[in-house]
This record gives structure tokens, C-alpha cells and sequence, in this order.
């Protein structure tokens, strides 16, 4: 069966929330996945390469991801080449309004490509994954349950093709 990873780091709860809300969202969706939701540091380096998609999400700290999802994206320098096709992707928060929600997706995206994943965009909402400002409202929920199913149907996608 396909496995989807969502690892995220949360320090104030608004990640998690939305990590609960992706998973919610790839739980939910048409496709046969096996989705587990780990805060990063449940997540041994070592189970990576056992995951058909990976979904990342940080809080955004002076326009990048946090360090303890950057630590966990340095020691996955050890699969590099071995998640070479594996769907990611990535989601964000932030305090601010142009608090740096997209240059933490975009840094977070870049790691995912360097490994050789596919990324997937979407064409409505946030574009490059879901992104919150302080406190998530209704509709950031939803376009993080939205993004969780998406995110789901390409990975079984992907896999049953490769």
C-alpha cells in the first residue's frame, strides 16, 4: 500500500493544527494510502526511504523553516538518491503577513527537489502549499484538507505507475 508522511515541527500548535488538517484531508481522500502524522522528532532518518510521498511543514522563523526541520532535512543527506521519485511537499505558518510563508515552502521545496521528488502545485488557494497567518480560520483549514487529499491522490498516482 502507498505511504504518505506528514512530519512537521510545532511550536505554538498552529502547524500541528494543520498537519491534523492534511492528514485529516489524505485520510479522506479516494485514494488507498497508509498516512501517518509524526511531529519531526519521531522520525528516524532511517524510515524515509519506506515512504511513497512526504509532506513537511514548519513554522516560519525570519523567512525559513525552523531548525529543527532543517536538522531533519540535513541528516536526510544520508538517502540522497534513494528518495528519487517520491511525491513531497510542503506547508507553512507564520505570525505575519508577509512573515515569510513562502520563502519557508519554497527553502523546504528546494530540499525536496534536490532529493529528485515530484512536487505538486495547486492551481487554486495557496499555490505552493498551504500557508497560515497567525491563527487558522475555516478556509485555511479547508485548503489544508483539500491540499491532504490532493497530496494522497498524486502519491498513489505515482506509485502505481513507477
Amino acid at each position: 500500500m502507498t505511504k504518505v508522511l506528514i512530519c512537521y515541527y510545532s511550536k505554538g500548535g498552529t502547524t500541528e493544527k494543520m498537519a491534523e488538517k492534511i492528514y485529516e484531508g489524505a485520510e479522506n481522500s479516494d485514494a488507498e494510502v497508509d498516512v501517518e502524522l509524526k511531529k519531526v522528532g519521531e522520525v528516524a532518518i532511517d524510515q524515509l526511504p519506506e515512504y511513497d510521498g512526504l509532506i513537511l511543514g514548519s513554522p516560519t522563523y525570519y523567512g525559513l523553516p525552523s531548525g529543527e526541520i532543517k536538522s531533519f532535512l540535513d541528516e536526510s543527506i544520508k538517502h540522497h538518491g534513494d528518495l528519487d521519485g517520491m511525491v513531497g511537499g510542503a506547508f507553512s505558518s507564520s505570525a505575519n503577513t508577509a512573515g515569510g510563508n513562502e520563502t519557508t515552502i519554497m527553502a523546504l521545496v528546494e530540499a525536496l527537489l534536490i532529493h529528485g521528488m515530484i512536487v505538486k502545485g495547486l492551481p487554486k488557494g495557496d499555490h505552493y502549499g498551504p500557508v497560515v497567518v497567525g491563527d487558522p480560520d475555516e478556509d485555511e483549514l479547508k485548503q489544508c484538507e483539500y491540499y491532504g487529499r490532493k497530496m494522497a491522490e498524486l502519491t498513489e498516482k505515482v506509485t502505481m505507475e513507477g
